[in-house]
């Protein structure tokens, strides 16, 4: 039926979109976070008092 071919491109889409999304999700979960060092970084301000 030519009728409800729209209905199955758009059903196609969504699965297409539903399958990459949770490909994507699923990626992005079940990396380990990377562990960070707990070395503190000094910020040297050279503070300088004007007289004008």
């Amino acid at each position: 039926m030519p009728q409800m071919m729209p209905m199955e491109w758009t059903l196609l889409y969504i699965t297409f979109l539903m399958t990459f999304l949770m490909f994507n999700i699923m990626n992005y979960f079940t990396q380990a976070p990377s562990q960070e060092t707990t070395t503190k970084k000094n910020i040297n301000i050279n503070k300088i008092n004007w007289k004008w």
